[in-house]
C-alpha cells in the first residue's frame, strides 16, 4: 500500500478513536408530549387526525358563553380553535357604558349587534384623512342586526347611549387576537417619554395624576347618559 494512503488511513483511525460519536437526536417521546399543555400538544401535532385524537372528549367541542365575566372563546380556553385562525366573543354592553378606546394587534373584528343600540368610532391608521385633511374618524350607529368592522390594529370604541343593555357578538380572524388598551399602555412609558409624546403639555405630577385616573377596566360609564336614564353610577 502506498505510504500516503497508509498515513491517511492511520489519521482517520486516530480521529475516529479520539472523537466521540455524535449523539443521536433524542426524539420527543409520547410521554413527553402528553405532559405538555393541550394547546402545545395540538400545535405539535402533524395532522388534523392527530389533533382530533388529542381532543378525544366530545364535551371539548362545546364552549359555554354563560360562564365568565367576559365570555371570549380563543385557542387558550377553547382548544378546538387551535390552528383555525378564528375566535369569538359574545357579550353585553350595559346601559350608558363606553368600551374604552382599544385595539386588537393580531386580528380584524366583525362586531355585530343582536339587540339594543351602539355607536362606534374607529381610527384606521395614520394617513387616512377626511375631506379637510384631518385624521378620519369613522363613526357608525348600530341597531339590532347591523354589523361593522374594526381592521387589525385600528383604534376603536363602542358606546351604548341608551338605558337598556346592548347585546353583541364579535368574530376575530385570529385564535389569539389580544387587546391593547391605548391610554393605559401609552402612560406605562417613563415620564420623559410621556411628556415628549404630548409635546410637554403634560409634565411632572400631572402625568401620575392622569395615570391614576385611567380606568382599569375595558368599560366606563357615561355620566350624562346615567343622569338621563335615572341610573346610579356603580
Amino acid at each position: 500500500m502506498p505510504s500516503n494512503l497508509i498515513m491517511k488511513s492511520v489519521g482517520a483511525l486516530i480521529l475516529a478513536v479520539a472523537l466521540p460519536a455524535a449523539a443521536a437526536p433524542h426524539p420527543i417521546t409520547q410521554r413527553a408530549v402528553s405532559d405538555l399543555p393541550i394547546t402545545a400538544q395540538l400545535k405539535l401535532a402533524d395532522t388534523a387526525i392527530e389533533r382530533y385524537g388529542i381532543l378525544s372528549d366530545d364535551k371539548q367541542f362545546v364552549f359555554n358563553f354563560n360562564e365568565g365575566d367576559v365570555p371570549v372563546a380563543t385557542s387558550q380556553n377553547f382548544y378546538p380553535l387551535v390552528g383555525t385562525g378564528v375566535s369569538f366573543n359574545m357579550g353585553s354592553l350595559p346601559a350608558c357604558t363606553m368600551a374604552f378606546a382599544h385595539l386588537h394587534p393580531r386580528a380584524t373584528e366583525l362586531f355585530t349587534l343582536t339587540s339594543g343600540h351602539v355607536k362606534s368610532e374607529m381610527i384606521p391608521q395614520e394617513g387616512v384623512t377626511d375631506a379637510q385633511g384631518n385624521q378620519r374618524v369613522i363613526k357608525t350607529d348600530l341597531t339590532a342586526g347591523m354589523m361593522t368592522v374594526f381592521p387589525a390594529g385600528s383604534f376603536h370604541l363602542q358606546i351604548n347611549p341608551d338605558c337598556e343593555p346592548a347585546n353583541f357578538t364579535a368574530a376575530f380572524n385570529s385564535d389569539e387576537f389580544a387587546v391593547g388598551m391605548i391610554a393605559k399602555q401609552v402612560f406605562s412609558f417613563s415620564d420623559d417619554v410621556v411628556a415628549g409624546t404630548f409635546g410637554g403639555s403634560i409634565t411632572g405630577e400631572d402625568i401620575e395624576r392622569v395615570r391614576e385616573a385611567i380606568p382599569k377596566t375595558l368599560a366606563i360609564e357615561v355620566e350624562g347618559c346615567l343622569a338621563k336614564c335615572g341610573l346610579a353610577k356603580n
